[in-house]
């Protein structure tokens, strides 16, 4: 896949499908089996709004580079057709600034969103 190609919705949508899968495989390694549960605890991760509270704490933590700001700057700004159904724009825009710069990692640096996605998993 090249990403000069891609936008950032396309980087949000990939991004978005690569997580849930991390955090579900993460979810499943703690030992929950019910789906009930499974389903609670991964919309505390995936979420909009999760996603926005996780993405603050690395901006906190500054733990993301100035390069990994400016993808998830870019999609926020992305101009976007559809509407949030369960939370506020903001919200929704920082999700999505989220959700691009996970696709953009899966695609440009595989160990560096190994280091992401641990960082988050350790920080809850």
């Amino acid at each position: 896949m090249d990403i000069n190609n891609l936008n950032a919705l396309e980087l949000a949508y990939i991004g978005d499908a690569v997580y849930e899968v991390s955090i579900r495989e993460h979810l499943l390694k703690k030992g929950i089996r019910k789906v009930n549960n499974l389903q609670k605890e991964a919309k505390k991760f995936v979420s909009a709004k999760g996603q926005f509270e996780t993405l603050n704490k690395l901006f906190e933590t500054q733990f993301l580079t100035q390069e990994e700001l400016e993808v998830v700057k870019h999609a926020r700004n992305y101009k976007s057709v559809s509407k949030p159904k369960n939370t506020d724009i903001i919200t929704y825009k920082y999700a999505t600034g989220f959700e691009a710069l996970i696709g953009y990692l899966y695609i440009t640096n595989i160990s560096r969103l190994e280091e992401l996605i641990n960082k988050i998993l350790e920080d809850k």
